[in-house]
């Protein structure tokens, strides 16, 4: 159990923080807790304001993850949230042999995924994942698990935890200062469970989770 930020060579932009809490309303949250067309591909309040697949996004990224969980050229990995599969297409396009599946809660992503991975994809809750025990050799979830209420957050720990027999990666939502906290609330759109870096470390050991994780913290 690690904390590790596997992310750092994944772009970064400025975030609009403070024109966001001046337009965004709970209604625009709702829509966007709904994770359909308007969260993925409608206007930038509601979400990404345009998901589509650039390979600067993801190559680098994978190349961390292999390499860090020195994956073996026949790995299975699991991503759960996984969109519209843009991680996961580059997994494939680095590493041929990998088995690979993913889950998302949104029928839009699914529907919309990247055509290599479509087949491998599934609309499903992380809160109960439909594998076998031990199925993964790595199990990814990325600004996920908090989208959930926090008795159902634990329950997705718990099923990441069970599916993997070797790894485990998550990002959650949190913050350190009072200052991030502050900038948390102006930037959430759909996590439903945040909180201080040292409460989730307590509520990893709550729940038996033992992978590794890294925060989403708001800049």
């Amino acid at each position: 159990m690690a904390e590790i930020n596997l992310l750092n060579l994944y772009p970064r932009s400025k975030r609009p923080i403070e024109e966001r809490a001046r337009l965004v309303t709970e209604e625009h949250r709702k829509i966007a807790r709904q994770f359909g067309q308007e969260y993925f591909d409608g206007d930038r309040l509601y979400g990404y304001g345009g998901y589509y697949y650039h390979p600067r996004f993801w190559h680098m990224t994978v190349e961390r993850f292999r390499d860090y969980y020195h994956l073996a050229k026949d790995a299975s990995v699991l991503d759960v949230g996984c969109g519209k599969g843009f991680m996961l297409h580059d997994f494939r396009e680095l590493m041929p042999n990998l088995t690979i599946a993913g889950i998302d809660i949104s029928e839009y992503a699914i529907e919309h995924a990247i055509e290599t991975v479509e087949p491998f994809l599934r609309v499903g809750n992380a809160k109960e994942l439909l594998y076998e025990d031990n199925s993964f050799d790595l199990v990814i979830a990325i600004n996920t698990v908090h989208n959930l209420p926090l008795e159902e957050c634990k329950q997705a720990l718990q099923e990441i935890q069970r599916v993997s027999r070797k790894h485990a990666f998550v990002t959650m939502d949190a913050w350190r200062t009072e200052e991030e906290h502050e900038r948390m609330l102006k930037w959430n759109l759909t996590a439903l469970t945040y909180m201080h870096v040292d409460d989730w470390k307590n509520l990893f050991a709550e729940v038996g989770y033992t992978g590794d994780y890294y925060w989403f913290i708001a800049e």
